[in-house]
């Protein structure tokens, strides 16, 4: 059998943050693991254990003190230009309009003007914003600010997105239709993007989603446990992924405890 390429390769990656002139606090230590081509990976633990950490790493927003950033063959040695991130806040711009919001990215990477046009508006078709084209954030709810960072960021055709607890902000029935959508719009490929990293808080929402759980524990964070969701994605349910969630959880209580 032919051996998988990853899309996504970290090796042996540390990282320490100084806490005032001389102590150095490490947040991550030894962190080895891969992505390959149309899987989501979750990074599941408690706060503090460096989920966001990692993944400001892989975008090449954070520098690690030591290992190895590989992504779609290339080291991340900056900011990486086959990621993009959503993240919990929005992040958006409150001065500029949805298009020029979804348009930035774009912009940045110097395409030219018909091209941003194009790609901008497709996106704001495809993620449902079509009727709030010239609106501002501020005439927005919570959930159409979250979809114009979700077109933001899959304008610009990342091959890996990077999602950093996106939904916790919602109410549980936006959260759930724009989590709904986005996976259409993945498995669909209806969007450049190969592969996504969810940051999570939530058991329920990483075995709902992934195809496979990383566990983090703290003090530093360490990749303990992976598991691998073995029911395919259309058919899980509440029920049938019960006994996942409750494997995962014990297995995560186990940790904290062990560390508390």
């Amino acid at each position: 059998m032919k051996k998988r390429h990853p899309l996504l390769e970290i090796k042996n990656v540390s990282k320490s943050f100084c806490k005032g002139s001389k102590q150095s606090i490490p947040v991550l230590e030894h962190i080895n693991f891969e992505v390959y081509d149309n899987e989501l990976v979750s990074l599941l633990g408690r706060s503090g254990s460096g989920k966001s950490t990692l993944i400001r790493m892989i975008s090449g927003l954070i520098e690690p003190d030591f290992g190895s950033i590989v992504c779609n063959d290339l080291a991340v040695n900056g900011p990486c230009r086959d990621t993009s991130m959503v993240f919990q806040s929005f992040a958006l711009f409150p001065w500029l309009t949805v298009f020029n919001n979804v348009a930035f990215g774009l912009q940045a990477a110097g395409l030219n003007r018909e091209e941003i046009e194009r790609r901008t508006m497709r996106m704001i078709d495809l993620i449902g914003l079509t009727e709030y084209v010239n609106a501002y954030p501020k005439e927005l709810s919570g959930g159409m600010r979250q979809r114009v960072g979700f077109a933001r960021a899959l304008a610009v055709e990342p091959k890996l997105i990077l999602l950093d607890e996106p939904f916790s902000a919602l109410d549980v029935f936006t959260g759930q239709k724009l989590r709904q959508d986005l996976m259409e719009l993945w498995e669909q490929h209806k969007i450049a993007t190969r592969s996504m990293i969810m940051v999570t808080h939530s058991v329920e929402e990483a075995v709902m989603l992934s195809d496979r759980v990383c566990l983090l524990t703290s003090d530093p964070g360490t990749i303990t446990d992976i598991f691998t969701i073995d029911i395919p994605r259309a058919e899980r349910t509440r029920d049938n992924t019960q006994d996942w969630v409750d494997r995962i959880r014990d297995t995560l209580n186990e940790k904290i405890a062990l560390t508390a």
